[in-house]
């Protein structure tokens, strides 16, 4: 995985994590919702990057 897919992973995750936050602070489940969503995609994309990895090596 290069740096800049982690950096994009990581800043993808950091904002649902903030998303979510928000969410909750005023209890809008949509924002909640939509938090957890760009946290799993941020998961996803690292998992896939992961096992690319795996094969070069």
């Amino acid at each position: 995985m290069s740096a800049s897919d982690k950096i994009e992973n990581a800043a993808e995750d950091l904002k649902g994590k903030a998303t979510e936050a928000v969410g909750r602070a005023t209890n809008d489940d949509s924002k909640i919702a939509e938090g957890k969503a760009e946290q799993s995609k941020a998961s996803v994309k690292k998992a896939g990057e992961n096992v690319k990895d795996a094969f070069k090596h």
